[in-house]
């Protein structure tokens, strides 16, 4: 049996990075050492994106430097992920620095194909596998927060995106499975459910929307700590989520809504199904329901045909919804869209000019609402130290993981993954600044 040991480089999305933790629970489970430092592994693993060109870029760019390593301890280098998924074709001749490709629901194959591969062979493991396989993850993470995906796919076909392209048809995962999943990651502050659409889970499989069913069951696990909603599409944001919202204490007062623009042209040209006046209704509902509620979305500027007059209107609505957070992108024109087919693509210079206008509207917003803050005290889980600050550095409920701000704060100590209560004495446009309440009576 092949003992080595491996390393993985995980590019792109916290789904993607599910499927590289499944890949080193097959590692694991096959007696192998996992190492960090990467100079120090004999296989190397490049996990990787291909959402945007620019993530394309990056991944080749990746397996390149991981060829270098060759010089050293490397044997074999391995592609996984969404680049070979969709692109295999194309890699495989090309991409000559790799030995084995692997796609996004390969991981049971990756141990027959190394050993091909220590035959001489290159080997495309493409596809091996129609279902992904559920053995023990490894977690990459810090062990207080925690990924659980629950689905694959998109059944959405937005104009822009590739997912449908490389991930195929909507698939929720069954929900026995999931919940054994959540319950053998072990204590966890903060589980995270992902997917391309939570907000979709269970159409497809039980023929019915199961996404609050879901949450109820994994909220009873006494190991699950809070659980933080990503990637809700707007129309499936019902009366049932937003009670489950408001009554299930486990749930992070806090909705990811990714909804690409506001104006209703724009929003059929993506092949989004809702509009701005339903969007604003929307955030009103979820207000008057649970009056904290944080709300975070992501906008595309520069879409095919997005007037100046369209992009004003989109930063008049970010001042009249009030986002906690925004993030904002450029379009990418991807070959394999609909898209990319459209008359009026927007010149990148004018792009980048509206990024950077659209920053600027909600960073203004951003700021007030985090100066509200201020004077306050709030629950801060630890996520460790800022060694350039020198002071510990956390999250409140408001902040998700990698994507939001932080919060800075002092205290004689702190433990990585526990809560503690910290008064803010200050803010900036993304992040707040405080300390503990036991550093305040000292």
């Amino acid at each position: 049996m092949l003992k080595k040991k491996f390393g993985m480089i995980s590019l792109g999305c916290d789904k993607n990075r599910v499927d590289g933790e499944r890949l080193l629970g097959e590692i694991k489970m096959r007696g192998c050492e996992i190492v960090n430092d990467i100079s120090e592994a004999e296989v190397l693993i490049v996990n990787t994106c291909a959402f945007l060109n620019s993530a394309r870029r990056e991944a080749i760019e990746a397996v390149l430097e991981g060829n270098s390593y060759r010089v050293g301890k490397l044997e074999k280098l391995v592609v996984s992920g969404c680049l070979p998924e969709k692109y295999i074709g194309e890699l495989f001749p090309e991409l000559t620095e790799a030995d084995v490709f692997l796609g996004v629901n390969d991981a049971p194959a990756l141990f027959d194909a190394l050993e091909r591969s220590y035959e001489g062979e290159r080997v495309n493991a493409v596809r091996t596998c129609s279902e992904p396989c559920f053995t023990e993850r490894v977690v990459s993470t810090a062990p207080h927060v925690k990924y659980l995906k629950i689905a694959d796919g998109c059944a959405n076909h937005c104009t822009y995106c590739l997912i449908p392209k490389i991930r195929g048809k909507y698939r929720s995962y069954p929900m026995e499975t999931l919940v054994e999943e959540a319950r053998s990651l072990g204590i966890t502050e903060e589980l995270v459910l992902v997917a391309q659409d939570t907000t979709r889970y269970g159409e497809d499989l039980y023929g019915e929307n199961k996404f609050v069913n879901l949450i109820e069951k994994i909220s009873k696990l006494d190991n699950i700590c809070h659980i933080r909603l990503l990637y809700c599409y707007p129309e499936m944001i019902g009366e049932e989520l937003i009670a489950e919202l408001r009554g299930n204490p486990k749930l992070v007062k806090y909705l990811d809504i990714p909804l690409q623009h506001s104006e209703n042209r724009i929003l059929k040209l993506m092949g989004r199904r809702g509009t701005r006046e339903e969007y604003l209704a929307l955030f009103a509902r979820l207000r008057a329901a649970v009056p904290e509620i944080a709300l975070r979305t992501t906008f595309i500027c520069g879409f095919p045909t997005e007037t100046e007059e369209e992009h004003e209107a989109l930063a008049e609505f970010l001042r009249e919804a009030r986002f906690t957070n925004c993030g904002f992108f450029a379009y990418s024109r991807e070959p394999d869209t609909p898209a990319y087919k459209l008359k009026g693509q927007i010149p990148a210079s004018v792009k980048k000019k509206r990024v950077k206008a659209l920053y600027g509207v909600q960073a203004e917003i951003s700021r007030g609402y985090l100066r509200s803050f201020v004077g306050k005290t709030l629950s801060v889980v630890c996520d460790g130290i800022d060694y350039g600050r020198s002071c510990f550095v956390g999250r409140a409920y408001f902040q998700a993981p990698e994507i939001d701000g932080c919060v800075y704060f002092n205290a004689s100590r702190a433990e990585e993954g526990k809560v503690y209560r910290v008064k803010i004495t200050r803010a900036d446009t993304y992040d707040l600044f405080g300390v503990t309440e036991e550093e305040q009576t000292v």
